[in-house]
């Protein structure tokens, strides 16, 4: 199973990189992630009743993950089973399993904000911003949009590239899907706000255990990168790592944030501001807050770099065993 699932994980990651998700097909049919954002909308109306108590919604909660987990993995894990007995099966567990990370798309989305900040300016910035953080970006300047961008892009290294296939290569095609059903519990209910707090808990919970690994690979495979890029500094990606990273609220999200500051020379992270409320959280890195469209285009360099070094290593392992 194992050199079956590491050379599906290889042949993915290497299609997504070079073809992404068509928009066509999107537009046709949506998104395996929508798909599992249905079941999850689905069980959030059925399970999450207001009237219940706080330990009732924090059962159903829990209740909710097992059934998203139990229906989405085993539907996955028949249909493997059959899809490997062919080549043609092969090829279309493949195709399945490109779904899973989103190289080429956080890469767009994250350009599209320096794009926006140095053709449309602050206005154009923070529209585009706002597709990929959840943060209050009306109160952002141009430091506050390129840190966001930044943020977002090292936070996303992890949990949507590093992750989905670390998952694919240990378990297959069933355990990227699996992977992706919890990540994208956590982004829809995992939530502390009123209605989630209670219900979201498990689904929270468990992606912060199914992300560690991930998020300590993607900071070393910042770091690596960091050491090929000139401009970069790996050693201050390492300190900023041993020194921040434990202090993000995050157990996960601050490995990647610290290694790409310390990479970058920036400070990001801290208080940040979500609809009317104040968020503090911890600094990643020691370096200057005045980031620019400059940085965030080095640190899409240190991303691409990352990547490919993940591709090489997911790659040479395949053909090793």
């Amino acid at each position: 199973m194992v050199t079956g699932a590491l050379f599906i994980a290889a042949a993915a990651l290497l299609f997504e990189a070079l073809f992404g998700y068509p928009q066509a097909l999107y537009r046709a049919i949506g998104h395996p992630v929508t798909w599992i954002g249905a079941l999850i909308t689905l069980l959030d109306k059925t399970l999450n009743r207001p009237q219940w108590s706080f330990v009732m919604r924090r059962a159903s909660g829990v209740l909710a993950l097992l059934l998203l987990l139990g229906l989405t993995g085993g539907l996955t894990l028949f249909a493997e089973h059959y899809l490997i007995q062919t080549q043609e099966g092969v090829v279309l567990a493949i195709l399945l399993a490109a779904t899973l990370p989103a190289q080429r798309s956080l890469n767009d989305h994250v350009l599209a904000v320096a794009n926006a900040l140095d053709n449309g300016g602050i206005a154009a910035g923070r529209t585009s911003v706002g597709m990929i953080v959840g943060r209050n970006t009306a109160v952002l300047d141009e430091a506050g949009i390129s840190r966001a961008a930044i943020e977002s892009l090292a936070e996303n290294f992890s949990d949507g590239v590093v992750a989905p296939i670390f998952w694919t290569a240990m378990f297959s095609l069933t355990g990227g899907v699996l992977y992706k059903a919890a990540n994208t519990a956590d982004s829809m209910i995992g939530h502390k706000s009123e209605k989630y707090h209670a219900f979201g808990w498990a689904a929270a919970r468990f992606d912060d255990l199914v992300n560690l690994p991930a998020s300590r690979i993607s900071a070393v495979l910042i770091i690596l990168a960091a050491a090929l890029i000139p401009g970069c500094s790996a050693w201050n990606a390492i300190k900023a790592v041993r020194r921040d990273a434990p202090h993000h609220r995050s157990p996960n999200a601050g490995w990647p944030e610290a290694a790409m500051a310390g990479a970058l020379g920036l400070k990001i992270a801290g208080p940040r501001l979500y609809g009317t409320e104040m968020v503090e959280d911890a600094y990643m890195g020691d370096g200057r807050r005045e980031a620019n469209t400059k940085d965030i285009r080095r640190a899409l360099r240190v991303y691409r770099v990352a990547a490919v070094i993940e591709g090489v290593v997911v790659v040479g392992l395949a053909m090793m065993v």
